[in-house]
């Protein structure tokens, strides 16, 4: 391999890097790893000065915010968790259409009088008179929900940290609502939750994002600009 210019990351397993594969190949780029076939490094047929790094999604968006990797594919959902100050570390450079998935508030649907988030903070007075304690919000998006709530000047609450089936707590008598990751609404619906009219917090898919503390020669400029105008031809 010539002399590295540039280093992409990708989705290491599952349903990302099948998708991820497959649109490096119908843009011509042609994903294959080097080394020993279970390692984490790659490189793509069309550019022999680009390493490519097999990373967890997780593990892409601290990489990218390090500037350790100069392109990366993962979930915008995940990077807007992460990084406070997003549009200060990555940019986003082309949003590839798939790992679809909307983050959003939803409440059990027997909440008859309660249809956006206007109506939250009433129902967390209500419920703290009644029960002496604040609704509780089972999620794994900490950040998304704080900011989302701000914005609607919802206080009235405190989160509870979701680690399995994030839609299951309100039944479960361990939260009163939700934030959680949707595509159909299939399963909110089959655990009796709707969505707010107003309480989509993000329409999620995943992107080929940019690291700003990365180093930038001119020819890892040259290349990402390549890389990016092959993957939107693709799509």
């Amino acid at each position: 391999m010539a002399d590295t210019v540039l280093t992409v990351a990708v989705p290491s397993k599952g349903r990302l890097k099948e998708q991820a594969d497959d649109l490096f190949e119908k843009a011509g780029l042609g994903l294959h790893k080097t080394g020993h076939e279970r390692g984490y490094t790659g490189a793509f047929d069309a550019f022999d000065d680009v390493e490519v790094a097999f990373l967890s999604a997780s593990e892409i968006v601290h990489h990218l915010r390090a500037g350790r990797v100069h392109l990366g594919i993962t979930g915008e959902d995940l990077v807007r968790e992460t990084i406070p100050d997003v549009d200060a570390c990555v940019s986003f450079e082309v949003p590839l259409g798939f790992g679809r998935a909307d983050v959003v508030v939803a409440v059990p649907d027997c909440w008859i009088d309660v249809s956006g988030m206007a109506d939250l903070e009433d129902v967390a007075a209500q419920f703290a008179r009644a029960h002496g304690r604040r609704l509780r919000v089972a999620t794994k998006y900490f950040n998304l929900t704080r900011r989302f709530f701000a914005k609607h000047n919802v206080s009235g609450y405190r989160i509870v940290g979701s680690v399995g089936a994030t839609e299951g707590t309100p039944a479960a008598g361990t939260a009163e609502l939700i934030v959680d990751i949707t595509t159909t609404g299939t399963t909110l619906r089959a655990n009796h939750l709707k969505v707010l009219d107003d309480g989509l917090i993000l329409s999620s898919q995943a992107h080929l994002l940019g690291a700003k503390e990365a180093d930038w020669s001119g020819a890892a400029e040259a290349r990402r600009n390549e890389i990016v105008a092959k993957l939107k031809a693709a799509l």
